[in-house]
């Protein structure tokens, strides 16, 4: 103003962008007006290879044109910056969704265009020739290797084949890059003005038809709307070509740039709308399969409760059958004894009473064995101990009972009343062996616990007396010599097996001694008794 600088918009890194359009307002001092005319110089900068472009210039009080600068600092300044920094965060959230899923590229193409953009928004054009130059010159010229990541991103983003051919589509923004690392910052100008807005224009074309494709033939709603948004761009990157070849002159106003930000947040908003449809897909096939899940759960525990029903049928029908067994192999037995006896007569009074007290016995003894002992067999042996002593007190018999341990024997869970049964008339049988055929005066009974370095601790219980012994095998085998002998030993045996119990039976002139060492863990099932 009358030969004094007031503004100098070189020194405002922001107003040297040529894709900018930034206004400037500046107050004139008033010592610098003088009485009468008085001169406003403007000199307008050109970087090249374009020409420059000065718009209409207003002189007047402040509070007249300082409306006019705040709305097209609010058009041109502020919306780029809010752009930008939307732009910003998109491109963090893609980055962090790209480092947790590494195999989908769409995330880290999209945040890398994303971030050269904002390279592209915030880097201040060079002024002259400076260290940091040729590298502001390349960040600023970077759009041909934005436009073809974007390019990437919606072949990668609609699951279509990313072609060979279209690799060329980054050879410019490369060549863009060497020039910026090996020239000038002017030689970057002028090579970017011969390749950036061509590649930028056939990347908006691709894309167009890209998604224009996908949205007829597929109806999909996020390619319609980037198509819209890159129909937007294509037109203002036309308008702005015009303007930069001085075709059209009037109005320039570029809005390319502006343009193309909301380019990419449009495309940051489909790729976050389809990301919350993926998730509402997830939740809706998480509920679907929390249903499934239940109702699966409520089938089997359905089935679950009819398998239970039906094992406890079977369960219930073994031991009737057991139950029927052993009534039918003990008392049953004496029974038809006490009936054949009394068809005899009456002189076999004594036979008939003795046959009877057999039954009655028998009868006791599965009554006992139904008792409910929690696995406890010492409970068992105490009730056949009374039963036992009782019934050898008419033959002066002693019974010696030694436990050998406070315990007695481990307790086993799986105990059934079969198990207690075959044990208590495997007893039995021993001690009428002893009071029949070996004449003894005193009949012992040891119970205790012993180690087993196999299977650990088991239980054993040792019938002894002192009579005559008898001639037969260990193993039950028919005696030649005694064939009662030998088949009341194969019954024991027979006993001992289906428990799962091993039997020993020695005999000699000091008399016989009967070892059944209980298993580990007694069988579900009744055992092969060979």
């Amino acid at each position: 103003m009358n030969s004094s600088i007031i503004l100098d918009s070189r020194m405002h890194p922001s107003a040297n962008r040529p894709d900018r359009n930034t206004p400037e307002i500046a107050t004139i001092p008033a010592v610098l007006l003088h009485d009468g005319p008085n001169a406003l110089t403007v000199k307008l900068h050109a970087w090249g290879p374009l020409t420059g472009f000065l718009d209409r210039v207003f002189v007047g009080p402040d509070q007249e044109l300082r409306p006019a600068y705040q709305s097209r600092a609010l058009l041109f300044m502020t919306l780029p910056v809010v752009f930008s920094a939307w732009q910003a965060i998109l491109a963090v959230l893609l980055g962090v969704m790209w480092l947790k899923r590494r195999h989908e590229p769409t995330y880290g193409v999209l945040a890398a265009a994303m971030a050269l953009g904002l390279l592209q928004a915030f880097v201040s054009a060079p002024v002259g020739q400076t260290d940091h130059a040729g590298l502001n010159s390349m960040l600023i010229a970077s759009a041909p290797l934005e436009s073809a990541c974007v390019v990437f991103f919606v072949f990668a983003f609609l699951g279509l084949k990313w072609p060979k051919y279209c690799w060329a589509l980054f050879l410019p923004g490369l060549l863009i890059v060497a020039m910026a690392l090996l020239g000038d910052s002017a030689l970057v100008r002028r090579t970017y003005l011969f390749l950036g807005p061509p590649t930028v224009f056939v990347s908006l074309l691709l894309i167009c038809a890209i998604v224009g494709r996908a949205a007829v033939t597929r109806g999909d709603g996020v390619a319609l709307l980037l198509g819209c948004a890159v129909t937007v761009v294509l037109i203002f990157l036309v308008h702005d070509l015009l303007l930069a070849f001085d075709v059209v002159v009037e109005g320039r106003i570029l809005v390319s740039r502006l343009s193309y930000s909301a380019l990419l947040v449009a495309i940051g908003i489909g790729l976050i709308g389809r990301f919350a449809t993926a998730l509402n897909e997830i939740d809706g096939f998480a509920g679907r399969l929390v249903t499934l899940v239940r109702e699966t759960e409520e089938k089997l525990r359905a089935s679950l409760a009819l398998e239970e029903e039906r094992a406890r049928a079977a369960a219930l029908a073994n031991e009737r059958n057991r139950l029927t067994r052993d009534l039918h192999d003990g008392l049953g037995g004496q029974l038809v004894s006490i009936v054949a006896l009394s068809e005899r007569g009456a002189w076999e009074g004594d036979r008939i009473g003795e046959a009877a007290r057999a039954a009655l016995k028998d009868l006791r003894l599965v009554i006992d064995a139904m008792d409910d002992i929690d696995g406890d067999l010492m409970l068992a042996l105490g009730a056949w101990r009374e039963r036992t002593t009782a019934q050898l007190r008419p033959h002066d018999l002693a019974l010696d009972w030694h436990v050998l341990m406070p315990a007695g024997m481990p307790v086993h869970p799986e105990l059934r009343p079969w198990h207690v049964i075959q044990i208590l008339r495997l007893l039995d049988e021993a001690v009428t062996n002893a009071v029949k055929h070996a004449g003894a005066k005193r009949i012992g009974i040891r119970i205790e616990t012993v180690d087993d370095t196999v299977e650990g601790q088991r239980g054993r219980i040792t019938v002894e007396d002192d009579g005559r012994g008898f001639v037969a095998y260990d193993n039950g085998r028919r005696a030649a010599d005694a064939p009662n002998t030998a088949r009341g030993l194969a019954n024991m045996h027979k006993r001992a097996a289906r428990c799962g119990a091993q039997l020993e039976v020695t005999s000699g002139s000091g008399g016989t001694r009967v070892r059944l060492d209980l298993p580990h863990r007694f069988p579900d099932v009744e055992l092969a008794s060979g």
